[in-house]
């Protein structure tokens, strides 16, 4: 019996942003820190971290992958996506 191979589901990974004081982001998959100044989100296109201050998440559903955040933003940062870089072997064999 052949095993069933399971890909995750990419979402589309839109951001928009309003005014400076609303974001709304879809294709997060978690949130992996918060707090007033910091909000670091789990999407499929990397790690993202807004900065700002007073920043409140107003809605988060796990089923749609969308965030609703408020707050002053000052920044919107991507960190490199770990999962296409490789382990320690793929960069000693390059």
């Amino acid at each position: 019996m052949p095993t069933e191979e399971k890909h995750p589901v990419r979402t589309k990974h839109n951001l928009i942003l309003e005014n400076r004081k609303l974001l709304t982001v879809s294709g997060v998959s978690d949130v992996s820190g918060f707090d007033e100044q910091n909000v670091v989100l789990v999407t499929d296109m990397g790690e993202l971290t807004v900065k700002g201050s007073k920043l409140h998440i107003n809605k988060f559903s796990l089923e749609t992958g969308e965030l609703n955040l408020d707050g002053d933003i000052y920044s919107l940062t991507y960190a490199e996506n770990k999962q296409t870089e490789g382990g320690f072997f793929s960069k000693l064999f390059r």
